[in-house]
C-alpha cells in the first residue's frame, strides 16, 4: 500500500480558531493509486461471481439491531460490545403519541398533599399502558427478548400497582419515603419502556440478505437464489493494524430448498477461482462438517463433559472456562498456545456425525476432488451458533502472517426460519474482508491495477483550445484516459507535467497543427514524435 493510505502527523500549523478535521478513529481514507487496486479487485470479484450466475443484492447499511442479535447471537461480543447503535427514530404516529405521554408523566409533579396530582399521574400511566398494548397488537411495537434491557410494559404496570397499594397504606413514619420511591420507580420505568426497535449499522451482511429474502418472498422465485454483496460493515472494535471500525466485505449466499453438497462445492470453487484471478499462489482450503440438529447437540454435551473434568478445566484460560458452559464449541477456536495440547486431545466432531451428515460430508469431498480443488480436513474448524450445520470452511494464506484467514463460510440451514421465514429453506455463504485480500494481492506483487493517463493534451493559443476540447472528448468517448489542462501552459511545462503524472502520449496542439489540420503526438517512453490525422490518432493511442 502506498503512503497515501497511512495517516501521517501533519506538522502544518493550525490557524487560530480553526480545528483541523481528521478521519474518525478506526476509519481511514483509501486514496489513489490504492483505490485503483480496490476497484480492480471489486470488479474482478463481481465478474467471477456473475460467471457463476450470482446476482448482486444491495441491502441498507443499517437494520433493526434485533436482527443481528437474533442472527449473530445476543451473547456475542459483536452484539453486546461492537455494534454501532443509532438513535431511535419515531416516525409512527402511535409511537409519537406514546413518546408525548411519556414526557407528560415525566414532568407531572406528584405530591401526597395534592391527591389530584396522584390521580392524574396514575391516569396518564393507565392511558399509556392502554395505547401501548394497542400498538403491540397492531405490530407497531415488536418487543422481544432482544430489547436490550428496556423495561417491559408489565414492569411498568407492576410499579403503578405498587404506587396505588402504598396510597391505601396507613400513613406512618415510613409512608412518605415509600411513596417517593414508588413515584421514582414509575418515572424510571416509563422512561425506559421499549417503544421502538433500535437500529444499528450492520456488522455483517448475511442477516440482512436473509431478511430481504424473507421480506420479498424470494422463495417463490424459481430455483435457488444465488446472491452476492459488496459494501462497508461496521464494528466498534479496538482499532489496530489491519482492523478498522468501518471495513469492507464481499460475500455470497445461496438460499433455497436444496442442501446438495454440489452447492457447497461450487461456492468454494468460485472462491478459489477468485484467488487465482488475484494471482495469490500460497493458500490452503480448510474444510470440516459440524453435524446437524440431530448429532451436534450430542457431541456438544460430550465435549462439555470432557472440558468439565478438573484436570482439563483447571488448565483452561478464563475465556475458555466461561465458554465450557455457554458454548463449548468456541473452545475449539482458542488460539492460546498453552491450550493447544488440550484441544488436540478433545473429541472431534467429525468422529460423531450421524449417517446423513457423514454422507453429506463425503459427497462434499468428492465434489471438491471433481473440481480439482485441493483441501485439508480440519476437525477443529467449527462455528458456535446453533443454526450453523454441516459444511464449514476457511481459506488461509501464509502471506498474511499470524492473522492468516482470507475468508470463511459455512452452511446455516436454520437461519431463515429463525428470522421468521418459511420452513425448509437452506442456506450457505461466505464473507471475505477486502482489506485482507488487498494485502495478499500486494504481497504477491503481480497485479498492477493503476491505469496510466493515455493522453495529455498540450495546447497553446485561443484557436487551439476549442480543438483541444473537441479532441479530448473524442478520445474519451473511445475509452482513453485524457488529461486536458484548464489553462494554457507552455509546451516545456506541459511535457514536464505529463511526465510527472505518467502519461503515455502527449498530444500537441499549437498554431501549426491548427493550420495543417493535423496533430503532433509524442510517445514519452520512446521519445517518438509524429504528425497524424484524427483517424490515425485514435488507432495510434490504442496500441
Amino acid at each position: 500500500m502506498s503512503e497515501g493510505t497511512k495517516r501521517e502527523k501533519d506538522e502544518r500549523p493550525v490557524k487560530e480558531g480553526r480545528r483541523q478535521f481528521r478521519a474518525i478513529k478506526g476509519t481511514r481514507d483509501i486514496l489513489p493509486p490504492d483505490s485503483a487496486l480496490w476497484n480492480w479487485f471489486e470488479k474482478t470479484a463481481r465478474g467471477v461471481m456473475e460467471s457463476y450466475n450470482f446476482a448482486e443484492i444491495r441491502t441498507p447499511i443499517f437494520e433493526e439491531a434485533e436482527l443481528f442479535a437474533r442472527s449473530i447471537g445476543g451473547e456475542t461480543d459483536v452484539v453486546n460490545k461492537e455494534m454501532f447503535i443509532l438513535q431511535e427514530d419515531y416516525e409512527n404516529k402511535e409511537v409519537l403519541e406514546l413518546v408525548q405521554l411519556r414526557q407528560r408523566i415525566e414532568y407531572i409533579n406528584v405530591s401526597a398533599a395534592r391527591p389530584e396530582s396522584i390521580e392524574d399521574f396514575a391516569g396518564v400511566i393507565d392511558t399509556f399502558l392502554e395505547r401501548y398494548d394497542s400498538a403491540q397488537k397492531k405490530g407497531v411495537i415488536r418487543q422481544n427478548e432482544y430489547s436490550y434491557g428496556y423495561v417491559m410494559s408489565d414492569e411498568l404496570q407492576e410499579a403503578r400497582d405498587i404506587l396505588r397499594d402504598i396510597l391505601r397504606m396507613p400513613r406512618d413514619s415510613g409512608w412518605q419515603e415509600s411513596f417517593d420511591l414508588a413515584v421514582a420507580e414509575c418515572k424510571h420505568d416509563i422512561a425506559h419502556v421499549f417503544l421502538q426497535s433500535r437500529n444499528a449499522l450492520r456488522p455483517e451482511a448475511t442477516a440482512s440478505v436473509c431478511r430481504a429474502y424473507i421480506e420479498h418472498g424470494m422463495q417463490t422465485r424459481p430455483g435457488d437464489q444465488k446472491l452476492y454483496y459488496v459494501g462497508p460493515m461496521f464494528r466498534r472494535e479496538r482499532p489496530q493494524k489491519g482492523r478498522y471500525r468501518q471495513f469492507y466485505q464481499i460475500g455470497a449466499e445461496v438460499l433455497g430448498t436444496s442442501d446438495a453438497p454440489a452447492i457447497d462445492a461450487e461456492l468454494i470453487e468460485m472462491l478459489t477461482v477468485l484467488i487465482g484471478r488475484c494471482q495469490i499462489e500460497k493458500w490452503t482450503l480448510l474444510v470440516n462438517s459440524i453435524g446437524c440438529a440431530e448429532c451436534r447437540p450430542k457431541y456438544v454435551e460430550l465435549l462439555r463433559a470432557e472440558l468439565r473434568k478438573p484436570e482439563i478445566f483447571s488448565k483452561l484460560g478464563p475465556d475458555s472456562q466461561r465458554r465450557v458452559e455457554t458454548n463449548p464449541l468456541r473452545v475449539m477456536d482458542s488460539k492460546l498456545p498453552e491450550e493447544q495440547p488440550i484441544i488436540e486431545k478433545l473429541p472431534k466432531i467429525s468422529e460423531h456425525l450421524c449417517a446423513e451428515c457423514r454422507e453429506h460430508y463425503d459427497k462434499l469431498k468428492k465434489e471438491l476432488d471433481l473440481r480439482k480443488v485441493p483441501f485439508v480436513e480440519t476437525p477443529r474448524l467449527v462455528r458456535g451458533l446453533d443454526y450453523y450445520m454441516r459444511t464449514t470452511f476457511e481459506i488461509t494464506s501464509p502471506v498474511l502472517g499470524a492473522q492468516n484467514a482470507l475468508c470463511g463460510g459455512g452452511r446455516y440451514d436454520g437461519l431463515v426460519e429463525m428470522l421468521g421465514g418459511p420452513k425448509g429453506i437452506k442456506g450457505i455463504g461466505f464473507a471475505l474482508g477486502e482489506d485482507r485480500f488487498i494485502d495478499a494481492i500486494v504481497e504477491a506483487k503481480k497485479i498492477d491495477a493503476t491505469r496510466a493517463v493515455d493522453v495529455f493534451v498540450a495546447w497553446m493559443g485561443e484557436k487551439a483550445y476549442p480543438e483541444a476540447v473537441r479532441l479530448a472528448r473524442v478520445l474519451r468517448d473511445a475509452g482513453r484516459a485524457v488529461e486536458l489542462p484548464a489553462k494554457e501552459m507552455k509546451f516545456g511545462k506541459a511535457f514536464e507535467r505529463a511526465d510527472k503524472i505518467g502519461a503515455r502520449h502527449v498530444l500537441i496542439l499549437g498554431e501549426d497543427e491548427i493550420a495543417s489540420k493535423q496533430v503532433t503526438v509524442k510517445t514519452l517512453a520512446s521519445g517518438e514524435q509524429k504528425q497524424m490525422g484524427e483517424a490515425e490518432l485514435l488507432d495510434y493511442v490504442r496500441r
